[in-house]
């Protein structure tokens, strides 16, 4: 196993958390990893799978980093269970996957069994291994065969989710307990069809607001639906990203608007639908030019409020925000930017002429700050505001960062002073946010694998484990080695 090198100095990621102490996390708290099928799986058109949506953006020319594509990913679909002994060996306890609506309902028409059979293989080979599968329905791969008929831009498309949803919930209920419905509906929203830079590609800001609502209705008709035959065992839930907005200048009335508006159009566009039953009324505002407003009919915010037993938390960097910038400028994303040739604008819909302000952090490959002290307010905040309240505990459901490795000889990164580094820092922000008082009962990184990054192709790297693309080869970086110490005692190392 590979340790914590030892400088003699605190990790300069952890800056405002003492990382020079070893850290116990409580017996029952969760370490595990988390996937996507899309990402990993490959076999894009074996076994009856059809096109989903980001088949099909991949397919359209400058959409994705030098035409990369999903048809292989990580070749998951034939290695699963080499990647389920790996976990194992990592001493992973939880592994989150999503199940491909486009494998499992093709064209969203009848259930393929070859599809359906593949997770079932997958949930129990992770049983047989001691790991709890936790089981998403959606990670953005719509069936292409929707997303012709307008997508989530289409009401209609959240009656098929939930008809999709109930049918694996059925399948799959007798042995999954953890179920998320959707997997950061931001970025299925306002990233996908304001900013352009997820499939479908689009940049209408009445088409984002009209697919924030149908996904939010589509999660709740899910959530109802399972629930109906769901058993005292099962926990249903949602996963949103956040940010953390910060004023630049906290004395300037424009900037800290600029932070209320990020705020509104990244978290509580979702929280507060979830847990208040009602869209804020700055938001609504916000947004009212793009007509978000007359997407709510009777009974939807009552539907997107059936409560859920666990709040699925990402997070992956905050942003510093100031009043004034000319919207037509405003074409960096606040979190992905691939740099391709496509038009693109801002995803923040109601927050256009918001201007992002560097900071002098560390950053990632992606080119994201590295702030793991916005993910402890996060928490705390979500605590006092949201999950307190309404009794519902937390798990970081993602978080990790892309680094751009540089393997040895024989394939090993040594990312100690990255990757290693940033989860170090980051658990020590949860750990810290439990100990004043937000529940959270689970880390899961992000991501077992290297994989399909999105519209960075295979040029952005997350994994704790290395992918060789060429030989599909698995090893181990230096961040599983630690992991898998973390994982096996519950104990963060001190840094020294």
């Amino acid at each position: 196993m590979t340790e914590l090198p030892t400088t003699g100095t605190p990790n300069p990621l952890a800056a405002g958390f003492d990382s020079t102490s070893t850290l116990e996390f409580p017996p029952g708290f969760h370490f595990g990893s988390a996937t996507a099928a899309f990402q990993i799986e490959g076999a894009s058109h074996e076994d009856g799978r059809e096109d989903s949506i980001w088949d099909a953006f991949c397919r359209v020319d400058g959409a994705v980093f030098s035409g990369h594509d999903g048809s292989v990913a990580a070749d998951h679909y034939h290695r699963m269970p080499q990647d389920v002994a790996l976990m194992a060996e990592l001493g992973l306890d939880t592994y989150r996957f999503s199940t491909s609506w486009a494998r499992i309902k093709p064209g969203d028409r009848e259930l393929n069994p070859k599809g359906l059979d593949f997770y079932s293989r997958l949930v129990d080979e992770l049983l047989e291994n001691g790991i709890s599968p936790w089981l998403t329905l959606y990670h953005w791969d719509l069936p292409q065969a929707l997303g012709e008929r307008g997508g989530w831009a289409n009401r209609d498309t959240a009656y098929r989710f939930a008809d999709y949803a109930l049918e694996v919930f059925e399948h799959l209920k007798d042995r999954v307990v953890d179920w998320t419905t959707l997997n950061e509906p931001w970025c299925s929203s306002f990233l996908s069809h304001a900013g352009g830079e997820h499939a479908p590609g689009h940049t209408d800001p009445a088409e984002a607001v009209a697919a924030a609502h149908h996904l939010l209705l589509g999660h709740g008709l899910a959530t109802e639906a399972m629930r109906e035959s769901a058993g005292r065992e099962h926990r249903l839930g949602i996963t949103l990203n956040f940010t953390v907005a910060d004023p630049a200048d906290p004395a300037n009335p424009g900037d800290v608007d600029a932070a209320r508006r990020i705020d509104g159009s990244f978290n509580r566009v979702f929280l507060d639908p979830i847990f208040r039953g009602q869209y804020p009324e700055d938001v609504l505002g916000d947004m009212a030019e793009a007509g978000l407003a007359g997407h709510i009919r009777d009974n939807d915010l009552e539907t997107i409020a059936a409560p859920i037993d666990v709040l699925g938390v990402n997070y992956y960097n905050g942003v510093l925000v100031a009043a004034g910038q000319d919207p037509q400028g405003s074409e960096q994303s606040l979190v992905f930017a691939s740099g391709r040739g496509l038009p693109r604008r801002s995803p923040a819909v109601g927050s256009e002429r918001v201007q992002n302000i560097d900071r002098p952090l560390p950053r990632t490959a992606m080119g994201w700050e590295v702030q793991p002290e916005g993910l402890e307010r996060l928490l705390l905040r979500l605590q006092d505001q949201y999950t307190g309240p309404a009794g519902i505990p937390m798990v970081i459901t993602e978080n990790g960062a892309a680094y751009d490795d540089e393997p040895d000889e024989s394939g090993f990164v040594d990312d100690s002073a990255g990757r290693l580094a940033f989860i170090d820092a980051h658990l020590r922000a949860v750990h810290r946010a439990m100990e004043r008082g937000a529940e959270v009962r689970g880390y899961l990184v992000w991501s077992l694998l290297d994989n399909f990054e999105w519209a960075f192709g295979y040029d952005k790297r997350f994994g704790i484990v290395r992918v060789d693309y060429d030989t599909q080869a698995r090893i181990p970086k230096a961040s599983a080695r630690w992991y898998a110490q973390v994982a096996s005692s519950h104990r963060v190392p001190a840094w020294e």
